[in-house]
């Protein structure tokens, strides 16, 4: 038996001033995102923006339905239209932002287990890292340098390809 350890790096602002101009960008961009949630439900907004090496910005939000099951992450949505519009396209950064009117969001909201391993393929995909930036309003933000951070062990299986 072999006991291992897994480490990752991110950093750590205290708020939106402290990012680059760019970051800063991006950050204000997922928050545009949030009005074009649809979460009568939940009543919890995400709203995701994504920038491509074209300069383009994609957004997405959250989509609910009242089948729960049948919605849609903010991140999913704006991955895959990326996936469906411009398939050939480089990710370099995106940013995940979320808003409620039932309780005050102190810390970063994180990706779900689903878009991660979404996330992950698009990296895995592209053959570059994606920047993720988890972005609270008013308050703290979180940044990694690639999706692999996030999910070291993203389901991969090689054969699937052929």
């Amino acid at each position: 038996m072999k006991l291992l350890n897994l480490n990752i790096s991110f950093e750590q602002y205290t708020g939106i001033g402290e990012l680059g101009e760019q970051d800063q960008s991006l950050c204000k961009k997922a928050e545009q995102a949030l009005e074009s949630s649809y979460s009568p439900y939940s009543k919890f907004r995400v709203g995701t923006a994504i920038r491509l090496a074209s300069g383009e910005t994609i957004l997405g939000s959250n989509q609910e339905n009242l089948a729960y099951p049948s919605g849609l992450c903010a991140e999913r949505v704006a991955l895959f239209s990326i996936g469906s519009n411009q398939p050939n396209a480089i990710i370099e950064s995106m940013a995940i932002t979320a808003q409620t009117d039932n309780f005050n969001i102190t810390k970063p909201i994180t990706s779900c287990g689903g878009c991660l391993q979404v996330m992950a393929e698009f990296e895995r995909k592209q053959a570059t890292p994606i920047e993720v930036i988890f972005y609270c309003l008013n308050g703290e933000i979180l940044k990694v340098p690639s999706v692999k951070s996030l999910l070291p062990f993203s389901f991969v299986e090689d054969r699937l390809e052929r």
